[in-house]
């Protein structure tokens, strides 16, 4: 009977490392082909393989950062996730920056890059997340506080960057930056403000309701021996963050060949700056869209809120400052000068999430709602030049 079972044990091993350790392949694997294909000349396939490897590696980050967020309390939780996330994003955005530092679509793609990040993190990611979780409960409940928290800041902090678009339209080049400048560090200011609402004096808004919390129970007691047997899971606390550190060096390093070679193909093709910044939002989100839906399955609607709504405000108040003043010691000049579509979009995207969130209840028909705005908002961005 030991013999026969044997085989079967080790292959559910096998399958549980496969399972823990993917992400860590995928990404190995493709970082080996994109060198592969960069040296060969081919492009596409070289842009691919960095696209999928840079997903994979991020997976990892999240992975590692969810490890973190159960070691702490909310909102710290959420924070590490979202933090980290954002961080991703600043890389991949700065890459452009960088290998585009005359040409006007690099710029542009940047900016339409931060934008289509909030974009993403409101409708992909909760949308996604709140149809999944309606379809496993009728209803999910969460504090409203927090959505309402959220909204109002993120209503701030769009009009902030109207001042610098409007400003756009004196054709005053100087002005401009003057006023994005000034717009980049009111925004910060604004964030740390924000910070200590958040895990200082009023830590109670970003919290579960009483009616949510027996998740953690559920958490708790569903937490198997596989689990414990990845290799970050035993790690302490400290020791993952310069994990994280690490991977998004990688990631770093591989967003360069990525913007290289993305910039090149995007001018190839005649891809639109609002679709590449759509791609490039897409891949630094995606471990965060995986991480919403598995909470939301589990019923933690809050942590989707918080991760949704969170990450949208760090990508605004963190984004736009660091990217201002990387550019500015690499000797390039950001303007904060979004179009008009992407101001709107904004807008629309923040009142749809407040309408949506606002009774601290959500259902599938709102998770509808958002993938419907967001696949309009695609479609546009694909076609707009």
């Amino acid at each position: 009977m030991d013999s026969s079972s044997s085989p079967h044990r080790h292959h559910s091993k096998f399958v549980h490392f496969l399972a823990d350790y993917s992400d860590l392949i995928l990404g190995t694997i493709f970082s080996i082909l994109a060198y592969y294909f960069h040296n060969l000349h081919n492009l596409e396939l070289s842009a691919l393989s960095l696209a999928i490897a840079i997903g994979a590696f991020s997976m990892t980050v999240a992975e590692i950062a969810e490890i973190l967020a159960e070691r702490l309390e909310e909102p710290f939780a959420s924070l590490v996730l979202t933090i980290s996330a954002v961080v991703v994003e600043i890389v991949l955005l700065f890459m452009i920056i960088v290998h585009s530092p005359e040409a006007k679509e690099g710029l542009e793609t940047v900016k339409g890059g931060i934008i289509s990040a909030v974009i993403v993190d409101m409708n992909v990611l909760l949308g996604l997340a709140v149809l999944v979780g309606g379809l496993s409960y009728k209803e999910q409940e969460h504090n409203e506080d927090t959505s309402s928290t959220y909204t109002t800041i993120l209503l701030v902090a769009t009009s902030a960057l109207l001042v610098p678009s409007v400003l756009n339209y004196t054709n005053d080049a100087q002005k401009l930056y003057q006023a994005s400048v000034v717009i980049a560090m009111l925004l910060f200011v604004f964030y740390i403000f924000i910070f200590i609402f958040q895990t200082k004096t009023h830590q109670e808004f970003f919290k579960a309701t009483a009616k949510s919390r027996f998740f953690k129970l559920k958490k708790k007691n569903n937490h198997n021996e596989e689990d414990e047997d990845y290799f970050f899971d035993r790690l302490p606390t400290i020791a993952n963050f310069f994990a994280i550190f690490l991977f998004i060096f990688i990631i770093g390093f591989l967003a360069e060949s990525f913007a290289h070679d993305g910039m090149i193909l995007a001018q190839k093709y005649g891809i639109s700056n609002g679709l590449a910044g759509l791609i490039i939002a897409i891949i630094a989100v995606a471990p965060e869209v995986m991480t919403a839906i598995k909470a939301a399955r589990d019923d933690e609607i809050q942590r989707v809120i918080n991760i949704a709504m969170g990450a949208s405000t760090v990508s605004i108040m963190l984004t736009v400052p660091t990217l201002m003043l990387l550019a500015h010691l690499n000797g390039i000049n950001l303007t904060l000068n979004f179009n008009a579509f992407q101001v709107g979009a904004l807008l629309l995207t923040i009142i749809l999430a407040w309408k949506t969130t606002d009774n601290g209840e959500t259902n599938y028909f709102e998770g509808i709602s958002h993938l419907m705005f967001f696949t309009a908002y695609a479609t546009i961005a694909t076609l707009y030049h």
